[in-house]
């Protein structure tokens, strides 16, 4: 069938927590042709890089489509069957909370209610957490500890009427980039309005702000205590809002008792943050990773809360505290409960008349009266042998968790591991001993809520292969095989979705803040075309802002200020290990790169990993730009690409957090992250580990591209596709016997044709393999990291290339250079170019004649860097 014939389906991304919707049409061969939607509130038709490249992703090569027992394939009726009746046998010899699920905010809400469902109501364990623990669990705590709910006072429409938009912790520009684009549209709308980024590394999100403030690592708390004292020392504190608070002088008393000097900032610096936000009525402060992801997680959560209580500026248009969420549905895995410590719809497990209302609604035999265990704790737990069966489903904790090699190591020696995923390929599905294949983004139906409580409808576009199962259903087949049939009698996603709104109206009733009981009974048809809408959505309340009103969801209606005071880091640097080790993501990859390593273009942009460190902290290490080094602490090492920038302050690095066993096994840096959570949110502290560095020292380096993929055998290896194969780079200890017979192997070619220059004496070795005037493969290998033009050679596999092995472009031939924009695939030499030969002098113009910067605009800053480069080597000429 011809794709253009097919419907265009609307849909939402499943990327972060901005929830965008996304039109989808098939091709009729398993493809996919995506583009914004105009109308989807969230996004208005903006996508990022990596909501642009969704087509690239969905192919078929490398999924699991058949269920797996030790590594053999199945049928689904003896799969479940084992997994149901080990599950039973489990429980029955060593009761409920011997069976663990970890979930993730890549389930669907339906998904994430059944699973819930299971778990809590019917096995009668709180075992069951998510990955969202890595990411928002602090928001939640904080939220829950002021207000007494998790709720997000206000919405997207808030970043268009501020006057001060004030990120804390968040790489906007990176990691939620259209909402980074709305806020620079805002601005230019608005030249008035002003922007302050707070982060200790210098980001994309800093191009353009008034205000950077590279405060130390950690001391967020020690920043917003000190705005607290300013705004009670200028009398900006709101009379009128002040008799819906409680603990005002409590939180006042710790906030001046706290020491503004830790955060290294100077007091100019803070003076002109805290007249500035003290001086402006409508601001909004954005929170994310660098606020939630620490040991204070919660506490930094509710200094921020506490400035916007006091002075009022929350649940107003234009005003407020955000969370935003770096997964498509953290936010339904939040209202369901999918946290161990949650029951669903922001009901709290350990209240008795919650938990019995629950029980009740669903009939259920037995419901936990205790938090289950923390992801970190879970994963401590599984490696004690207290865990006897664990069901991971779409996330990898392998990787992501930390302390990421004695998770592994607990996994792997787990009595019964069930993995749901779209692939057996990653390193967690490799240690699994039932792989059940689950539908993928573009195959699945249901919801999905975003950061700003919007409820959007993920809707099937491409029909699922082979025996894959939406996870709804595997869930449900495994409850009704352990014995509650009626309970989980589901039919369908619309089903699951009306007995969800049903028991929000009992949260509703108890005057929780989540209640979509106005959805009970929706139909089928309406399911199936229901609007992207924010909740609440009941007889009382539909959409809108919260909190404006001083109603909170205290017993009392106050809300609460939280009196906190700065703490450092667990781990402070010192001689041994005098790093400290930020880890966060890059703008074009998601997670650990199961669906983004699939699209060449989101691999050019940063194709191997890297850390990046300051200048004077290379030159005191004698680490030169490129050279590899090591990162090592008592938990292990990671070998990356040194980076040198002065975008990270002296004695930090930051390391992106991406690759995994599968694209660049010693680049797993959550390896090297410690166990340390937050007392009260659980959340692990991702951003504060401390390291050492050194160069890495390798014998020979090299760069390898392929037709097929590869995996090479060397000490350092990282892969990544293009459009015209793999590529990669290498590094190892020793040479091999023989270059042509090492070369083979690595790809896999035995007969093909060879090509070869060798210097023996300066460790120089290339080789082109090819088949009927077709280039297969090269390797380049030298004792110093390869010098030769990847981008151009990365082009070339399937190709007549007889002068591969100059590793240089043609005269002929134009180099495009390091892709910086991934929409539209421009590189650097070409943005230099134009540059150059036709005079443009800033982004828009660049943008006019390459289209770079026009989709997204993550790439603009880089762009802004390249002019200012290219002026300032025009002004020293």
């Amino acid at each position: 069938m011809d794709g253009s014939s097919l419907p265009e389906i609307r849909s939402t991304c499943p990327y972060c927590g901005v929830g965008c919707g996304v039109l989808l049409r098939g091709d009729g061969h398993g493809g996919l042709t995506v583009r914004g939607d105009t109308d989807h509130p969230a996004n208005k038709g903006r996508l990022c890089s990596k909501g642009s490249a969704l087509g690239e992703t969905v192919g078929r090569a490398g999924r699991l489509t058949t269920p797996l027992v030790n590594g053999a394939p199945s049928d689904w009726n003896s799969a479940l069957d084992l997994v149901a009746s080990t599950l039973t046998r489990t429980i029955a010899e060593h009761g409920p909370d011997s069976v663990a699920f970890y979930v993730s905010g890549q389930l669907l809400t339906e998904d994430y209610y059944v699973a819930n469902k299971l778990m809590k109501g019917f096995i009668g364990s709180a075992n069951i957490d998510t990955n969202s623990r890595l990411c928002m669990a602090s928001t939640v705590a904080g939220h829950k500890r002021a207000f007494g709910t998790d709720t997000v006072p206000g919405t997207y429409e808030d970043l268009d009427e501020a006057d001060l938009v004030v990120l804390v912790g968040s790489n906007l520009a990176w990691c939620h980039p259209v909402l980074h684009q709305r806020l620079l549209a805002a601005r230019k709308a608005r030249p008035q309005m002003k922007l302050v980024v707070i982060d200790p590394r210098r980001t994309a999100s800093c191009d353009g702000a008034d205000l950077h403030l590279a405060l130390k690592p950690g001391s967020d708390v020690a920043l917003f205590n000190g705005l607290l004292a300013q705004i009670a020392a200028q009398g900006a504190i709101d009379g009128d809002f002040a008799p819906h608070l409680d603990g005002l002088e409590a939180a006042l008393a710790s906030a001046r008792a706290d020491d503004t000097a830790q955060t290294g900032l100077d007091p100019a610096s803070l003076g002109a943050f805290f007249d500035l936000w003290i001086g402006t009525k409508k601001v909004v402060t954005v929170f994310s990773q660098g606020v939630n992801q620490s040991s204070s997680g919660t506490d930094k959560v509710n200094a921020i809360l506490n400035c916007h209580l006091v002075t009022g500026r929350i649940g107003k248009p234009g005003c407020g505290p955000f969370s935003v969420t770096g997964q498509p549905n953290a936010m339904g895995g939040r209202e369901v409960g999918g946290l161990a410590n949650m029951l669903a719809c922001h009901l709290d497990l350990e209240n008795p008349a919650h938990r019995d209302a629950v029980k009740q609604f669903w009939s259920a035999p037995a419901m936990p009266e205790q938090a289950g265990l923390k992801a970190v704790d879970l994963f401590r737990a599984v490696a004690q042998k207290r865990i006897k069966a664990l069901w991971i489903i779409h996330t990898n904790p392998a990787v992501t968790l930390p302390d990421a090699s004695a998770v592994r190591t607990a996994i792997e020696g787990c009595d019964f591991v069930v993995v749901s995923d779209v692939t057996g390929a990653t390193d967690t599905a490799r240690l699994a001993d039932v792989l059940l294949p689950a539908t993928a983004w573009a195959e699945k139906s249901g919801t999905v809520t975003n950061s700003d409580r919007t409820i959007s409808r993920q809707r099937a576009a491409l029909a699922p292969p082979g025996a894959t199962r939406p996870d709804w259903d595997t869930l449900a087949e495994v409850g009704r095989r352990m014995g509650w049939a009626g309970a989980f009698d589901y039919r369908s996603p619309a089903q699951i979705f009306r007995e969800y709104a049903a028991l929000s109206g009992i949260a509703g009733a108890f005057g929780r803040d989540f209640d979509i009981s106005g959805l009970s009974e929706i139909s089928d048809t309406d399911y199936e075309g229901m609007p992207p809408q924010r909740w609440p959505v009941s007889a009382t309340k539909t959409g809108g802002r919260f909190f404006a009103d001083g109603q909170f969801f205290h017993a009392d209606k106050k809300a609460r200020l939280i009196a906190v005071r700065n703490s450092a880091p667990k781990h402070a640097p010192d001689a041994e290990r005098p790093f400290l080790l930020n880890t966060g993501r890059l703008r074009d990859q998601w997670h650990t790169m199961t669906r983004t390593a699939l699209s060449p273009r989101l691999s050019a942009h940063r194709p191997e990993p890297f850390a990046e460190l300051h200048p004077a902290d290379a030159a005191a290490l004698g680490i030169g730009q490129s050279d590899l080094v090591a990162l090592s602490n008592e938990l292990g090492q990671v070998i990356v690409r040194a980076q040198i920038t002065d975008a990270v302050a002296q004695g930090q690095i930051f390391v992106p957090m991406h690759w995994t066993g599968e694209t660049a096994p010693t680049a797993r840096i959550d390896t090297l992250v410690r166990a340390v959570t937050d007392p009260v949110s659980g959340q692990p502290e991702s951003k504060a580990s401390t390291v050492s560095i050194s160069r890495f020292a390798a014998r020979w380096y090299g760069f390898a591209i392929s037709t097929d993929g590869f995996r090479p055998k060397a000490e350092y290896w990282a892969v990544a596709k293009t459009a015209s194969g793999t590529r990669a780079e290498l590094a190892g200890m020793s040479d091999p016997a023989d270059w042509e017979s090492w070369a083979r192997d690595l790809f896999g070619l035995p007969h093909a044709s060879l090509q070869s220059v060798s210097d023996e004496t300066r460790g120089l070795h290339r080789l082109a393999f090819e088949q009927d005037g077709r280039l297969l493969a090269a390797l380049f290998i030298s004792r110093e990291p390869v010098a030769v033009m990847r981008d151009y050679l990365s082009s070339l596999p399937g190709t007549d290339a007889p002068e591969a092995l100059s590793g240089r472009t043609p005269p002929n031939r134009p180099d495009p250079g390091p892709i910086i924009c991934s929409c539209f695939g421009v590189g650097m030499n070409t943005i230099l170019a134009a540059i150059e030969t036709d005079g443009l002098s800033d982004v828009d113009a660049i943008g006019a004649a390459l289209k770079a910067g026009t989709n997204c605009g993550s790439c603009r800053p880089e762009i802004a860097a390249l002019l200012a480069r290219a002026s300032a080597r025009e002004a020293a000429e």
